[in-house]
């Protein structure tokens, strides 16, 4: 058969499979099903024509042609087509966790600086009370002290209003939060330094409010408002600062790679971790509204649902996405 005589009898065919080609490639085709079992039988009968154009001796431009098809054609059949939401579920179920035990150098690091200055100013506050005025304004602690007073209604900030305005608490526990978290993670651009800061300076505050609070005899109603939601919200800010350190480090110690392209590989694993930060400070935030300011529930039920939330969080951490199943 002529080439001519070829061509002419399967150019409609061939502009055809491009449109569908076109639409598969923008995601336009509405009937997915249909266009699956179209497109099946066209890539077949392509790859036929180009097997005869090929044996038969036909011009470079109609081979080239055919071949540019059934490589387009090859992409789209064998493409792993993953929406949304299945890739968010395999983040949350392993992608995550493992990312954080990939990262265990800087997340250590950050853990170690914001929970062990936590831990250090909580120690010398309690043992030296007028250390926290050295941090704190007298009329901020005062508030504080006000806030976990035993004999309150309800227990944090904002304790005076009502139940209808938990959802207005959630909001603003939000928005704090992850001010905080961005704040942490965005400084490590500054070669880490802003990171260290802010990870060093929330953990001296928070340490300082927990032993002057321990100190003075309020400690039973801080200690069962903040174990609940503090699993979720102290870990993520630990984990903001490992983020932020990630791009400090690109930074200083690039290696054989421009800054620019290390900076560049290092932030696509920090937003990684930034995106698991979000989801745990949405979890605080929950809690921390309408479960930690209740009073409702005795301290030991709050101290029991608390230790079960942070045995849930560091197994989740430690435990989850150990066994990597192949995509669908």
């Amino acid at each position: 058969m002529k080439q001519s005589l070829f061509e002419s009898r399967h150019q409609a065919d061939w502009n055809a499979f491009s449109a569908q080609l076109e639409a598969l490639e923008r995601g336009k085709d509405k009937n997915q099903q249909q266009a699956c079992t179209r497109f099946a039988a066209n890539y077949r009968q392509l790859c036929q024509h180009l097997a005869l154009a090929q044996a038969r001796g036909y011009s470079s431009h109609l081979i080239d042609q055919l071949q540019q098809l059934a490589m387009r054609g090859h992409q789209q059949f064998y493409r792993h087509r993953s929406h949304l939401g299945a890739q968010l579920i395999r983040f949350l179920l392993g992608g995550f966790p493992r990312l954080v035990r990939a990262e265990w150098r800087s997340v250590c690091v950050g853990s170690l600086l914001f929970f062990g200055s936590l831990a250090v100013m909580g120690l010398l506050t309690y043992l030296y009370p007028e250390l926290i005025y050295s941090l704190i304004d007298p009329d901020q602690v005062s508030e504080m002290e006000r806030m976990y007073d035993p004999d309150a209604r309800r227990l944090g900030r904002f304790s005076e209003r009502g139940s209808g305005e938990d959802w207005v608490m959630f909001g603003f526990y939000i928005m704090n939060n992850i001010g905080i978290a961005f704040q942490t993670f965005a400084s490590g651009l500054l070669l880490g330094l802003g990171s260290l800061f802010f990870l060093l300076f929330n953990g001296l505050m928070i340490g300082s409010v927990a032993g002057h609070l321990t100190r003075i005899g309020y400690g039973e109603p801080f200690w069962s408002f903040v174990i609940g939601h503090g699993a979720f919200e102290l870990t993520a800010i630990a984990l903001a600062g490992a983020a932020g350190f990630k791009l400090g480090w690109a930074l200083l110690a690039p290696g054989r790679l421009p800054r620019g392209e290390a900076l560049r590989l290092a932030a696509g694993k920090a937003i990684q971790l930034v995106a698991g930060v979000i989801l745990f400070l949405l979890l605080a935030a929950f809690i921390e509204a309408f479960w930690s300011s209740t009073t409702f529930a005795s301290p030991t039920v709050k101290y029991a649902v608390g230790s079960g939330l942070w045995a849930l969080v560091l197994s989740y951490l430690l435990l989850a996405g150990r066994r990597q199943h192949a995509p669908d």
